[in-house]
């Protein structure tokens, strides 16, 4: 059976009851995991506000602000972990980010700007994540990032996030190899499309989940919980032997050519 019991799991990137983070958090919380979670801060205190709010039943360790561009904001994340836990074992990486205007139309019209804050929020806060996490790890620890398809195939309007989750996965290959002496895993899980509100930003998301809908082997998309599900089983022991991986939870989309 998949226990996490003992476990201790950050995990970042809940914003609402729609985010994939809130359903990986549920799951882990589910399998026995002790949780606890950061927020994007905001001027006015709404984000901690919500996200405490939601968490609270899953009865968190802590709620702290972590926002991935604030370099010491990070640091003080990993400094409250070592106050709270010392250590820890689980890193779900749930964070992704580019204007709305560079996720509709050509791709080629994507700013300098915009496609340096995509790839900075989206793929290099893993790796700056994992830095900090490392000396805090346990053995046989687990880190989960998120990603998609449009890492791999051109998906219409998904444009510069689709090349930052090309490099979201890419570091995971060498996240897992660097970390993998110390029996930590890394891997990375590829959610079918799910109306959440990162996703309200590329345009179409509607129109390419009817169509995962009605072409998907399982002739549906998926939900929070069973990419939640996933999320837990990478986190245990019943998956010890997998690292470096991109796992696919789409309803089996991705294996269909059209």
């Amino acid at each position: 059976m998949l226990n996490l019991s003992g476990k201790k799991a950050l995990v970042t990137g809940i914003a609402n009851n729609r985010s994939i983070a809130w359903g990986i958090a549920q799951q882990l919380h589910a399998a026995g995991a002790e949780i606890a979670a950061t927020y994007l801060p905001d001027d006015k205190g709404k984000a901690e506000k919500k996200v405490a709010e939601l968490i609270e039943p899953l009865n968190p360790t802590f709620l702290v602000p972590c926002n991935v561009q604030d370099d010491a904001q990070v640091a003080e994340t990993f400094t409250t972990i070592q106050s709270k836990w010392s250590n820890f074992d689980i890193l779900i990486h749930c964070l992704a980010f580019a204007g709305k205007e560079e996720l509709t139309g050509d791709f080629s019209n994507t700013s300098r700007e915009g496609f340096a804050r995509a790839l900075d929020i989206s793929a290099y806060s893993l790796t700056k994540l994992a830095s900090a996490a490392k000396p805090l790890l346990n053995d046989n620890g687990s880190i989960i990032t998120l990603s998609y398809l449009g890492s791999v195939r051109a998906v219409p309007n998904y444009n510069v996030m689709g090349v930052a989750k090309a490099a979201l996965e890419a570091s995971v290959r060498y996240l897992s190899t660097e970390l993998g002496e110390k029996g930590i895993r890394v891997n990375a899980i590829s959610a079918g499309p799910i109306r959440t509100l990162a996703s309200s930003a590329v345009g179409g998301i509607l129109d390419m989940i009817h169509h995962v809908e009605e072409t998907a082997p399982l002739r549906r998309t998926v939900t929070q919980v069973e990419v939640g599900n996933t999320a837990a089983f990478l986190c245990s022991d019943l998956s010890s032997g997998i690292t470096g991986q991109v796992i696919y939870v789409d309803a089996g989309y991705n294996i269909v050519g059209m």
